[in-house]
């Protein structure tokens, strides 16, 4: 499959430019027939060829159509690496992933993920592939250390994680998989690559539900993968024309848009977010805030050095547990009561009723998931409307 002119090995370089340049021009040169300033969406199934096997790069789109290519051109541009695969979704990128590994594998994974992320390894992948996941709490380096065994295949962690906003060590873990010979792959789903770019610290792959931040709008849904290996890179891209969970043009160039706002929206998403976490860490129905950005972190320097910004997240305990989570979730106004996150649009869940409802309530409370977390996907609407709106909702606490 080739690449279109601009597809772009000169914006794969993380020399080249400033994130914010390449967000809006990675991978995305004037249409060489037009002059179109805007990549094209090549809503076509099918690619005519002159000969067999003699065409122009591409023959069907689910092995490769030329706006998906300027979109994965961008997104390893973004990340600082060398090739990039989209997806359909997060998870169906997560899925293929998981096809690298054989029966008899084993996983070690943070026990503070996505819970689409522990169906996966425990409803899905455990049952019909034999591979084996052990769950531990990474933000401690020792725990990844003791839980490594020989046939260890993958670390998968995310940091921030799901949704506890805890800080995983990024250059220890990847020191300790490293020595083992195992590979790192991490959810940068959360921080994006304005925040924090983990193949620059030696992690092996990148993954994104590119459904949130870097689309940004909560109209399309979709996943990426970054590598700079090249012989890894064929095999994602093998196991991505064979399993064909691949975004369709439409839905790549929606992200494509988004993606040309994604520094500027981070920077609203972070200072909004620092506001909220100060405001519910005075309120008196609130048992514990989490944010990184926050000095009462545990992992707040590790956040300071590790990431550029502290995100767009914040998590916070109710005093009065699952039914006034339940309350306060049903009646904010301006934070919409959705799952998802990372949209311009405030959001607000209950992790133990929606997002996180997969894992069983035991497990959840052994890795401090309590009933009464809520999770604030801060947007960027005026700080003072959304302060007021989480005071108001906060009286039915």
């Amino acid at each position: 499959m080739a690449e279109r002119e601009d597809g772009g090995q000169k914006w794969k370089s993380k020399k080249t430019c400033h994130i914010a340049t390449l967000a809006v021009h990675a991978g995305q040169a004037p249409d060489p027939g037009t002059g179109a300033i805007m990549t094209p969406i090549f809503n076509s199934s099918t690619f005519v060829q002159e000969a067999p096997g003699k065409h122009k790069g591409y023959e069907y789109s689910r092995s490769g159509n030329p706006t998906r290519a300027a979109l994965e051109a961008c997104l390893a541009a973004l990340e600082g690496g060398a090739y990039g695969l989209a997806f359909s979704s997060g998870s169906g990128a997560h899925a293929t992933a998981l096809h690298l590994l054989a029966p008899g594998d084993h996983v070690v994974c943070g026990d503070d993920v996505y819970g689409g992320t522990y169906r996966l390894f425990e409803s899905v992948f455990r049952p019909s592939a034999g591979i084996e996941t052990t769950f531990v709490p990474l933000e401690d380096p020792d725990s990844l250390a003791a839980a490594l065994r020989t046939n260890t295949r993958m670390v998968w962690l995310e940091t921030p994680t799901n949704p506890l906003l805890r800080i995983i060590d990024l250059p220890a873990c990847i020191k300790i998989s490293r020595a083992a010979g195992v590979p790192v792959w991490v959810d940068n789903t959360f921080a994006t690559p304005v925040l924090q770019r983990p193949l620059e610290m030696g992690a092996t792959a990148v993954v994104h539900s590119t459904t949130k931040y870097l689309n940004g709008h909560s109209d399309v849904v979709g996943g990426a993968i970054v590598v700079n290996d090249p012989d890894l890179h064929a095999r994602l891209a093998y196991l991505q024309n064979a399993i064909g969970a691949v975004p369709g043009p439409n839905d790549a160039w929606l992200v494509l848009r988004g993606i040309k706002t994604l520094h500027l929206r981070m920077e609203r998403h972070c200072s909004n977010a620092a506001a909220i976490a100060e405001f519910l860490a005075s309120h008196a129905k609130v048992s514990l805030v989490r944010y990184p950005g926050r000095k009462d972190h545990p992992q707040h320097e590790l956040a300071a050095r590790q990431m550029l910004g502290f995100g767009g997240m914040v998590s916070f305990e109710l005093k009065g547990g699952l039914e006034a989570a339940r309350r306060v979730v049903s009646t904010a106004r301006i934070f919409s009561l959705a799952e998802s996150l990372g949209g311009v649009e405030s959001l607000i869940e209950s992790p133990a009723l929606m997002t996180h409802a997969s894992i069983p309530r035991e497990l959840r409370l052994q890795r401090g998931l309590n009933d009464g977390v809520v999770r604030l996907s801060v947007g960027i609407e005026d700080e003072a409307d959304l302060i007021e709106d989480l005071e108001r909702a906060l009286a039915y606490a």
